[in-house]
């Protein structure tokens, strides 16, 4: 059955004042470009104020100092994009799980499931596992044993989680992602390398989002840490033993080496590489494809690498670098004689 909500009934939920008629009827959400008279559509990047005019929405989520500028009607708030967030999570048309266990699953006869949830076809859960009420396990998700879900928690089709994972409450994993596999850690000794038992495991706090193809490596001897309400895009890769702070979004393919500590309310963008063993403040935002190699204590912004150019203009510029050790000896070399000579 399609969603629908009239533009009162959207306006209550959301605490908007409506400019408008209260009797539109609302059936999707839509981009300011693409939106018909039956969407919704919103405001919060200024860059496309410029579309307000010839937007079709049905209507359009603004401040209050876009609200002139909207053709049609408008939802009047103090935080667009977060009534955006809201207004999708109406009109969400994610298929609705089936309740129960389904008969392909395994499921070890010493593992306690809760109320109301929903084991998909071909799910292993292994040995001593809690499985919070409510929970959706998709298919071919494998959770090993003595793990450990909290309530209301998602996991998608083909998820991986090893022994000794415990998730908070409302934790979406997404599909491909491996929680819990080994850490990086081998001994070398004569050209061989050793492995070195990974014995900790994995916490993840409540309503923390781990993306497609995420990898988080458990500890190798306590425990690897996500707080609470983190959000890690797909394919990034959490190392052994890393604490990671609540409310710290992660953008895809940045990659946190072992043991080191990121604070809270941190944004990382993509691409992002972080040494080992350091540690970065709360606060901090790291630019896309920066290397940290060194501890952050200052809140703020951080950036490492180059800006873009043209190619022949960053071939002379990587010249130049190849060249600054010596040009800075001759130029040590002339402020001693220009010393000498004063």
């Amino acid at each position: 059955m399609t969603m629908q909500l009239s533009l009162g009934e959207l306006a209550q939920r959301l605490g908007a004042e409506l400019i408008g008629d209260a009797d539109t009827v609302i059936r999707g959400v839509n981009t300011l470009k693409d939106a018909t008279a039956t969407d919704v559509s919103f405001l919060a990047n200024p860059s496309y104020r410029s579309q307000l005019s010839d937007s079709n929405a049905g209507a359009v989520i603004v401040g209050a100092k876009d609200a002139e500028s909207v053709k049609g009607a408008a939802l009047v708030v103090a935080n667009p994009y977060l009534s955006f967030a809201r207004v999708t999570q109406m009109f969400d048309n994610r298929p609705q799980p089936v309740r129960g266990v389904h008969p392909s699953a395994v499921v070890a006869a010493s593992a306690t499931l809760g109320a109301d949830v929903s084991i998909a076809a071909n799910v292993v859960i292994g040995e001593h596992c809690v499985i919070g009420d409510g929970c959706e396990i998709g298919a071919n998700t494998v959770i090993g044993d003595h793990c450990v879900l909290g309530r209301d928690c998602l996991l998608r089709a083909n998820v991986t989680l090893y022994h000794d994972v415990v998730l908070g409450e409302r934790v979406q994993v997404h599909s491909g992602a491996v929680i819990g596999a080994d850490g990086f850690g081998f001994a070398p000794d004569k050209g061989r390398w050793h492995k070195i038992a990974q014995l900790g495991g994995v916490r993840i706090g409540n309503d923390a989002d781990i993306g497609a193809n995420t990898c988080v490596d458990r500890g190798a001897l306590g425990d690897t840490v996500i707080g609470n309400h983190v959000i890690l895009d797909n394919l990034i890769q959490v190392a052994h033993n890393v604490q990671i702070g609540d409310g710290t979004a992660i953008a895809a393919c940045t990659a946190i080496a072992g043991s080191a500590s990121i604070g809270a309310r941190c944004t990382i963008a993509g691409g992002a590489g972080i040494a080992g063993h350091l540690e970065i403040c709360d606060g901090v935002h790291i630019a896309g494809m920066a290397l940290i190699s060194k501890s952050i204590t200052e809140p703020g912004a951080w950036a490492s690498g180059t800006a873009q150019m043209p190619l022949q203009d960053w071939r002379r510029s990587a010249t130049r670098f190849r060249q600054l050790d010596s040009m800075a000896k001759r130029l040590q070399q002339l402020e001693k004689r220009h010393e000498g000579k004063a």
